[in-house]
């Protein structure tokens, strides 16, 4: 039965669908099946991240509403395995439709990464209402820690319990000098344990034009890498 996640920020802007594709790669290349949903219905972008094929013409919706096998909505990336996401929003996209949808995987992988999109309704809260886990996303900045807490009240609202949190585009030299707030602060801000820091990186930029293979031995994707065994219970050291 697969680890269903959430990753959610509540805040547009953190960078949070390079992190969950990075996690999701990480993870597929540690030997482990992934697949990750894109739950930002109408303003995806993990097909670009992940460079997946160009041959799929169906997304979530259309396993839904009975267009296609649930198979064949799966798409190929460099790799994990990905659903898009619907261009527009559908009636017939309740939770318990969604929770339908996705018990046609979960004994196919091993995690299935919900990447939700900004803000806290629609497909997030489809996503919160599906998932077993929250990863809280956060830049350390007090406008995406106070968003981020609100969010991960949300989830906890929702039944999901184990909530953690990825402190992401963090710049140890500008925490040094003062302009943003520093990992203590977040987690107590929060009040969420942490799962991992990922340090700026202008690579991550290019995501969307080149897919991930423009991280290719950067500080990130260690980072990444950290965080996906840390989801497998192995203890990892805090790089920052």
């Amino acid at each position: 039965m697969a680890k269903k996640i959430i990753f959610a920020s509540g805040k547009g802007g953190v960078g949070k669908s390079s992190l969950t594709a990075g996690v999701a790669v990480a993870l597929s290349e540690m030997g482990l099946n992934t697949l990750v949903i894109d739950f930002d219905i109408g303003m995806g972008c993990l097909d670009l991240i992940l460079a997946a094929d160009d041959t799929g013409i169906f997304n979530w919706g259309d396993v839904i509403n009975g267009h296609c096998e649930p198979s064949v909505a799966l798409r190929s990336t460099i790799g994990p395995k990905l659903l898009v996401a619907p261009v527009e929003f559908d009636e017939s996209f309740t939770e318990d439709s969604v929770k339908e949808m996705i018990k046609n995987y979960e004994n196919e992988f091993d995690y299935i990464l919900f990447d939700a999109p900004a803000g806290v309704r629609g497909g997030f809260l489809l996503a919160a209402a599906c998932a077993d886990e929250g990863i809280i996303v956060s830049t350390p900045d007090e406008v995406c820690v106070r968003v981020g807490l609100y969010a991960g009240d949300i989830l906890y609202s929702k039944g999901i319990e184990n909530i953690r949190l990825i402190i992401n585009r963090f710049n140890k030299r500008l925490t040094t000098q003062g302009h943003y707030l520093n990992i203590d602060e977040v987690i107590d801000a929060t009040v969420l344990q942490l799962l991992g820091v990922v340090p700026e990186d202008k690579k991550l930029s290019f995501c969307s034009v080149t897919g991930m293979q423009s991280l290719e031995n950067s500080k990130a994707k260690s980072a990444f890498f950290r965080i996906a065994k840390r989801l497998e219970g192995i203890n990892v050291n805090l790089v920052i």
